[in-house]
């Protein structure tokens, strides 16, 4: 457990019209930041009106910028990387199906390799800058499909689970259903790079930046089913000036033994939303979870007689907790007569989609769940079971509507919750 919360308040500049926005730093708040954080994507190969995921990059600063977007796997080995150049005021969306499954990335392109007629690819408002970033030339723009097609068959294959056909390891979660799950994160850098996060101590530190200056907001699509939800990104902010120490939780802090080089706030480690599972949302609720689950040795390939990376998986959990709305929570001693309260909750991978009612069983049609996923495994860089999270919450009837939105944060992994609920 960490002995202080870091704690300041960032100063920005909002959109250059003399406007100011506060921010605390370790709140997670959805203000302008350094990284954002998708904290899960589905793509179905098998329909190409099935889910997708869809999220944007924004620059809130007049200044140009770079951004630098890793793939995840749904079991924390980052799989691609590529940069997106954003001039000043700029937005960038990103579409994961044309990523994975069309093998192209976004065409952006700063000052340097544009071509003529100048702003061809990466236009400039009247009001944005728009520079040349000579470590761009040779890499932007993407000339598509930039992934060649043995490339998508690798990243299909991981994806979802199953063997490399190239490199004859796994990457992701056994699923092997035809949809591609991870997730993504995006950095502000001062260079192009072919760098991941998980190589901090290898190169990632002097690429990365402390400009709070990156928005967005992300849609999962399902054409099939006539709906879609949408919420604001994970924002991440940076700082130098909040007396950051070695062995404080940061959000990359795990790729770089515990160190803060990274300056980015942690999330939480204990979260709760609400779950409807009837009346008007006849498609149920599912939970997007994100956990804080790798290390920078596990952040590779693994044998695939393994469920997943020795080092760590699976992930256990401190308590879930359900409730209903007159407060009863399910446990094994007030087991409803006829269900199951004995089942195990499982939510073992980095990053998934967890459904209420199979993967959380309750008999309650509504309520609410209190997750901490506070866990421990050998080898963790801090030493404490403060591990993060974030959860996206869905609820759905099929055909009809939909609506999402973020849960809400208990703690924060340096002021991490002690609350165990007396259940039993």
């Amino acid at each position: 457990m960490k002995l202080k919360i870091v704690l300041c308040l960032a100063l920005l500049g909002l959109l250059g019209f003399g406007g100011q926005a506060f921010a605390v730093f370790n709140a997670a708040d959805p203000v302008p930041a350094a990284t954002l954080l998708v904290p899960y994507f589905e793509v179905d190969l098998n329909n190409v009106n099935g889910v997708n995921t869809l999220f944007s990059i924004n620059n809130a600063s007049a200044t140009a910028a770079l951004a630098h977007v890793t793939v995840w796997s749904d079991q924390s080995i980052p799989v691609l990387d590529f940069d997106v150049y954003l001039t000043g005021y700029d937005v960038q969306t990103v579409n994961m199906r044309d990523i994975l499954q069309n093998g192209n990335l976004p065409r952006t392109a700063s000052a340097g390799q544009d071509p003529s007629p100048p702003d061809a690819i990466s236009p400039k408002g009247p009001v944005s800058q728009d520079i040349n970033f000579a470590s761009c030339t040779g890499t932007l723009p993407y000339n598509n499909p930039a992934l060649n097609a043995a490339f998508r068959a690798h990243l299909q294959a991981v994806l979802q689970g199953n063997a490399s056909p190239t490199f004859g390891l796994c990457y992701g979660s056994k699923t092997k259903d035809n949809i591609l799950r991870g997730y993504v994160t995006v950095d502000t850098v001062n260079s192009c790079n072919v760098l991941f996060p998980s190589q901090m101590l290898t190169g990632y530190a002097s690429v990365i930046t402390y400009q709070n200056i990156l928005w967005g907001d992300v849609f999962y699509v399902n054409s099939a089913e006539n709906f879609a939800q949408g919420e604001t990104l994970v924002h991440l902010e940076a700082c130098l000036t909040c007396g950051l120490v070695t062995g404080d939780h940061t959000f990359y802090g795990r790729y770089e033994a515990a160190g803060v080089v990274n300056a980015r706030e942690a999330l939480p480690t204990t979260m709760v939303a609400r779950y409807l599972n009837g009346g008007g949302f006849t498609g149920g609720t599912d939970f997007m979870v994100w956990r804080e689950g790798g290390t920078q040795t596990s952040a590779v390939g693994y044998s695939c007689n393994l469920q997943g990376p020795a080092q760590w998986y699976p992930l256990g959990a401190t308590q879930v907790v359900v409730f209903d709305e007159t407060e009863q929570p399910v446990t094994t001693e007030n087991c409803p007569s006829g269900f199951d309260c004995g089942i195990d909750i499982v939510i073992p991978n980095e990053a998934q989609r967890v459904d209420i009612g199979t993967d959380i069983p309750t008999p309650f049609n509504f309520g609410w769940v209190w997750l901490n996923l506070q866990t421990t495994y050998p080898g963790q860089v801090y030493g404490d079971d403060d591990q993060q999270m974030w959860m996206f919450t869905v609820m759905d009837a099929s055909g009809r509507f939909s609506v999402g939105f973020n849960g809400i944060a208990i703690d924060n992994a340096n002021t991490p919750n002690t609350i165990i609920i007396p259940v039993n």
